[in-house]
């Protein structure tokens, strides 16, 4: 059965403070190492754990398993972060979205790691977002409506090489046919004009970025 929705949990402590809705409750729950315990904070059902479990802990990797979750465990010395490879098992479900949990703190090599992952050519096929602390992030390929307040701050990244053909509309700053060059901020700190926003790109891929309410 094709899913909706798979839900990837990473770990990290906190529970995103975004004012969005959860998924479904039929949506499908993998979580990265650690992010097992987080899930059962938010009190979500886990079907599926993975990674080396060096950051789990026992009696949330235990309530999961009790609860029927499967667990994938991998060597510490793996050469994937346990987010990439619960990405991959989340894919490998063949779902239309996948959406990512988790905080926005922590190591920044693992914050700008996971950005990048998100944007990788096998998750193509799949609509990907994430919610990280109070920020959120949306992946976009040819075209995405994106929703957020008037005046809300949006900063459009190009990812893995330049973004050509860039269209936004319902946004403050529009881009009309433009290249954005990965590696340069023309695209930060634009401002939702309207509830909705649509960004289209001829080639290339974008990440939106709406960093939230600071405080």
């Amino acid at each position: 059965m094709r899913h909706d929705t798979v839900l990837v949990v990473a770990g990290g402590g906190k529970a995103p403070t975004v004012r969005v809705l959860l998924p479904p409750a039929d949506a499908v729950v993998v979580a990265a190492d650690g992010g097992v315990d987080l899930a059962l904070e938010l009190g979500l059902r886990v079907e599926l754990v993975v990674g080396d479990l060096d950051s789990a802990s026992p009696s949330g990797l235990a309530a999961a398993e009790a609860a029927g979750a499967r667990v994938v465990r991998h060597r510490r010395d793996k050469d994937a972060t346990d987010l990439e490879l619960a990405l991959d098992e989340a894919a490998a479900l063949g779902p239309r979205r996948l959406l990512v949990l988790g905080d926005d703190g922590g190591r920044l090599d693992h914050l700008l790691g996971a950005l990048l992952l998100l944007g990788a050519e096998r998750y193509a096929p799949f609509e990907v977002d994430a919610l990280l602390g109070r920020a959120r992030v949306s992946v976009i390929r040819a075209a995405r409506e994106l929703a957020g307040e008037t005046g809300e701050l949006v900063s459009l990244l190009a990812l893995h090489g330049q973004a050509e053909g860039v269209v936004t509309d319902g946004l403050l700053y529009p881009l009309q046919g433009e290249t954005l060059l990965a590696g340069s901020s023309r695209g930060l700190s634009n401002v939702f004009a309207a509830p909705q926003a649509r960004v289209a790109v001829e080639r290339g891929v974008l990440l939106a970025v709406s960093p939230g309410a600071e405080g």
